[in-house]
């Protein structure tokens, strides 16, 4: 055996396969032993009980493929039951035979379990551990060689500018791909350039190369498990369904190379005789239509259920995906710069000279030298052309073209010398660059930008002056609190709060809501009457959806106390519907129930009352799901029969307008007045109604017996809004009554009813309204803008406006067009301009940048024309 291979054991306690090991002793980097443990627990089988198990690999298998096949079976016999000590032991001495042949048969092969043996099984795992290995290793090298490209075409990379939303609606390796490009273009002055090139080869590389990542990672998920499982059915299905997705993975990748390195060849290489041998040499390799030969045939496989043939073919493709980018990987390091290694060349086809030329004419050379625009690459390209210049050339100041391109064949192979190498410097690239990755926002988190800051503040200036216009007071609460004042308020959805590891030795979790901080504010200061409102953070341990986040502001307002009968359930209701309608949103509905009400219904249907909470998380679950959906969950998950969700299923249809329902409700003979919970929730309902309807906004409202409100606390109303305009952002806002919280934190209860309002929908709601409209990011009235150099005039002029209360900003420039773009980028309405000609008059010239007219104004009077005209324009 040759020194220094890598040693694989199998059969012992805790050994196990990996992809990477079955590729090295495939391909004899490596070799395979037996456990001397797991050979002696088998003693041979006796004839009576054995057999012989013959199989057949394939002959279009090559070498390595072949030998993945052996190491798999061998694995797998290990771990049955099946296979005697001799059977393993052949099955190691064919793996180290110099040459493999087509026909085996193992003896004393177990004979009662013989069925389950099969080769086409292990042989299909085992060439895609190969794949497995080969993809994976693929993933960074195709992007460092799309990289090169792009800086070589000067492509225009703005699609590389993606951003996680972190509402779990992004594609989160599209993101990671444009991150790491992102570090090879680090300093770059080629991409994004004057002459930059828009292409798809291009502009498709973050989707593409992200799902070339998802597609490696879960081949490798499903492949793990096979390398070390037995022999079982369906297991080729499983892998074939990976398989398939990469074989179209790599079928986009190869398209897209050949595509780059057809831009490349028809215009990057400044040397014309070079890159036409170049040309005619990539021309002669067929690749396009190998690459579509293969995929094709992978997929007839495929459909005819041929799975070792369909792995195979897969094999092929991606050998030739990978002779595809070796080629797009030649073109771009030559264009980037490679070319000056080829030999002497009299004159490119820009008319350039070249090395040997201009040696001869001292002036030319100077000449040349003025005119030749120093190319700038990014850092990480740098890096990566430094490192193939040292790998190629190894100290040579001239190459051969030709062994150039089968020196980038090695360079690419995963077998190569240098491969490991290459990799090591692309992780080093990648992670360690001076530009480092981009840091990273936690899932279900967002920053906001200048213009999302203008619209939250707005709104939620708006949402304070409604709040102080029905007398609440501001309050604010520790942004965690202690985890059993958490507990055991919020049902089902209590999994989803936050614990923390307190070093002070109290444990602790992030609030989910505003309402029980409030509740046991309330209780620890003995408050009986208390009318508030608070606008903070909360956290959800949830999984991100679009809208749905796991940091986001809550706006509540609550009343605690004794009032009127339903005047406070009354308010909030107004409260919610002055709000919306004053942050503009667009149409909405207030959808409203009463839990006692709920609990009568469930009552009369059957339901035992152990059961009413849990069933209302499920009634509650009716607007995003079926009724036979919330049915099966009923009856399968929590123990309810047929008849009773079938009842609950003819209550919950009903909803309508408030007074037209509640007279249905209400009506003689029906059920609900035989249960007094909910004859005196349809009595609170009446009172509550005529008070909507009283006060003009009773036709925002819907009576909706399906509505549960699934949190445990509420006892009394309960009510939803959801927006029903364009967006699909589900409820905004919820709330409802809570008579029992506040006492289970003190001696005494305290009444309760409160509404929360889900900002952050109503935020991206009022986003996509502003999306074709101006925003403006700052308040700024006036732009003082000093013609020349003057700070400390600028410091007094603004000093002047700012102590007269104008927003003002300042601006120092020579130019004058500076000042005039700054205005109109912020959208600042007037500018005070000051040169040495306003200097010599004493005057200053006032500009309306909007109408675009000037007026000179002395400069005393500057502070009460702008008072004037702002007062006017307001």
């Amino acid at each position: 055996m040759a020194a220094g291979r890598r040693t694989v054991t199998l059969g012992g306690k805790g050994s196990s396969l990996t992809s990477s090991s079955v590729f090295d002793v495939a391909s004899g980097l490596g070799r395979i032993t037996i456990d001397s443990s797991a050979l002696s627990r088998r003693s041979s089988t006796s004839t009576s009980s054995a057999a012989k198990f013959s199989f057949t690999i394939p002959d279009y298998f090559t070498a390595k493929e072949a030998r993945a096949s052996v190491i798999l079976l061998l694995n797998k016999l290990l771990l049955s039951s099946s296979s005697s000590a001799s059977a393993c032991a052949h099955l190691v001495e064919i793996l180290e035979s110099n040459a493999l042949g087509l026909d085996y048969t193992l003896d004393n092969v177990a004979s009662d379990e013989l069925a389950m043996v099969d080769y086409s099984v292990a042989a299909i795992a085992g060439v895609s551990a190969i794949l497995d290995h080969r993809s994976s290793t693929l993933v960074p090298i195709v992007d460092a060689v799309a990289a090169l490209s792009c800086e070589a075409l000067r492509a225009d990379v703005s699609p590389f500018s993606l951003m996680d939303s972190g509402d779990g609606s992004t594609a989160k390796d599209a993101v990671a791909v444009a991150a790491d490009f992102k570090v090879f273009f680090n300093g770059s002055k080629l991409v994004n350039s004057e002459k930059k090139l828009s292409h798809s080869s291009m502009a498709e590389i973050p989707s593409l190369h992200g799902d070339f990542r998802d597609v490696s990672r879960s081949l490798h998920s499903k492949t793990r498990v096979q390398l070390n499982s037995g022999f079982g059915a369906g297991s080729a299905k499983v892998l074939s369904m990976s398989l398939g997705n990469l074989a179209s993975s790599l079928s986009y990748l190869g398209i897209n190379s050949i595509l780059r390195t057809e831009l490349l060849l028809s215009g990057s290489i400044p040397d014309v005789e070079l890159c036409s041998r170049l040309s005619e040499m990539v021309a002669a390799k067929c690749l396009r239509p190998a690459l579509e030969e293969l995929y094709a045939s992978s997929q007839a496989a495929r459909l005819q259920e041929d799975y070792l043939l369909f792995v195979h073919k897969i094999y092929e493709l991606l050998d030739v995906v990978r002779d595809i980018v070796s080629w797009e990987a030649t073109a771009a390091f030559i264009s980037l710069g490679g070319s000056e290694i080829f030999g002497d060349r009299s004159q490119g086809d820009n008319g350039s000279l070249s090395e040997s030329s201009i040696g001869d004419n001292p002036k030319a050379d100077k000449k040349s030298e003025k005119k030749k625009k120093k190319v700038v690459m990014g850092k990480g390209t740098i890096a990566l052309m430094q490192f193939i210049k040292d790998r190629l050339l190894g100290g040579a100041s001239k190459y051969d073209l030709e062994k150039c391109a089968q020196d980038f064949q090695s360079l690419l192979d995963p077998e190569g010398p240098c491969f490991d190498d290459l990799l090591a410097k692309l992780k080093e690239i990648v992670e360690t660059n001076e530009s480092r990755r981009l840091p990273k926002l936690p899932k279900g988190t967002r920053d906001f930008a200048k213009e999302q800051m203008a619209v939250r503040e707005k709104a939620f200036s708006i949402i304070t002056e409604v709040f102080k216009r029905h007398g609440a007071t501001a309050l604010d609460t520790p942004v965690f609190e202690m985890r059993e004042t958490l507990m055991g308020k919020y049902g089902e959805d209590s999994k989803l709060i936050y614990d923390l590891a307190d070093q002070g030795g109290e444990l602790c979790s992030l609030r989910y809501d505003l309402t029980v901080p409030f509740a046991r504010y309330v209780a620890m200061n003995g408050l009986t009457s208390f009318k508030r409102y608070q606008i903070a953070k909360v956290y959800r341990r949830d999984n991100p959806s679009k809208g749905r986040y796991r940091e986001f502001y809550q706006c509540d307002f609550d009343f605690a106390g004794q009032f009127e009968k339903m005047l406070p359930d009354f308010e909030v209701i107004k409260i919610l519907t002055e709000l919306l309608d004053e942050l503009a949103i667009g149409d909405y509905e207030v959808k409203l129930n009463h839990r006692k009400l709920l609990d009568g219904m469930l009552a009369i249907c059957g339901v035992p009352q152990e059961k009413f909470r849990t069933i209302c998380s499920s009634i509650d679950k009716l607007d995003k799901q079926t009724f036979e959906q919330v049915k099966k969950e009923m009856v399968e998950e929590k123990g309810l029969t047929e008849e009773t969700a079938n009842k609950i299923g003819t209550f919950v249809e009903n909803r309508g307008s408030p007074m037209e329902l509640l007279s249905k409700l209400k009506q003689e003979g029906s059920e609900f007045l035989s249960n007094s919970e909910a004859e005196i929730a349809l009595n609170e309902l009446e009172i509550l109604f005529k008070s909507l309807l009283k006060s003009k906004c009773i036709n925002k409202v819907v009576f909706d017996l399906s509505l549960a409100r699934g949190l445990d606390y509420y006892t009394g109303v309960i009510f939803e809004t959801v927006f029903k305009g364009g967006a699909q952002v589900g409820s905004i806002a919820a709330g409802g009554r809570y008579d029992n919280l506040i006492g289970m934190f003190g001696t005494k209860q305290v009444s309760a009813v409160g509404v929360s309002l889900g900002i952050e929908r109503v935020f991206a709601i009022m986003e996509q309204l502003q999306n074709d409209q101006e925003i403006r990011a700052t308040e700024t009235q006036v732009l003082v803008s000093i013609l020349g150099d003057d700070i400390s005039l600028g410091a007094e002029l603004a000093s002047e406006l700012w102590d007269a209360k104008l927003k003002a900003e300042v601006m120092v420039n020579k130019r004058v067009i500076k000042h005039i773009d700054r205005a109109r980028g912020s959208k600042i309405p007037y500018m005070a301009i000051v040169g040495d000609q306003e200097l010599s008059k004493g005057v200053v010239k006032l500009k309306d940048v909007t109408a675009t007219t000037e007026d000179e104004v002395p400069r005393i009077e500057l502070v009460a024309e702008l008072q004037r005209r702002l007062n006017i324009s307001l």
